[in-house]
């Protein structure tokens, strides 16, 4: 498990228990988004001492303290990855759920212009945005 994660965590005044330590290092081993579920039904393989609740807590905890991003994919599909995986924009198919990574930048002059005129800093590293991908496209207009 990354060790400045855990110092970080450790000087913010959090307990290092072995189940936190189980779900840092699932999600932040992960090359992929995983959900809650996903990485609770991993650790029940190595451990029966974890439950889901456990799970949502540390991936809150993680999230609250700028660690982790918690990524809305619509219908109940919540996914967790950790900030080091980079930002990026999920781009979902409202449709068929399908779900494509685009370059982030893309939404830099969105943002330089909430700051300007909104005096907003957002938050874009990790943005979902919904409609429809080209395939689905095709097939409304085939109707």
């Amino acid at each position: 498990m990354n060790e400045k994660i855990e110092m970080t965590l450790r000087s913010l005044g959090y307990r290092m228990t072995p189940q936190r330590e189980m779900i840092m290092e699932t999600l932040f081993s992960a090359n992929q988004h995983r959900t809650a579920e996903q990485i609770f039904e991993e650790l029940q393989v190595r451990t029966r001492t974890l439950n889901i609740a456990t799970v949502y807590r540390t991936l809150d905890l993680l999230v609250d303290e700028g660690l982790a991003n918690r990524i809305d994919l619509g219908e109940d599909r919540i996914y967790y990855a950790a900030s080091q995986h980079g930002p990026h924009i999920h781009l979902v198919c409202r449709q068929c759920g399908s779900v494509n990574e685009s370059d982030y930048t893309l939404l830099e002059p969105l943002g330089e212009m909430l700051l300007r005129e909104y005096h907003f800093l957002a938050d874009l590293g990790h943005l979902s945005i919904f409609g429809l991908c080209k395939e689905c496209q095709t097939s409304t207009q085939d109707k």
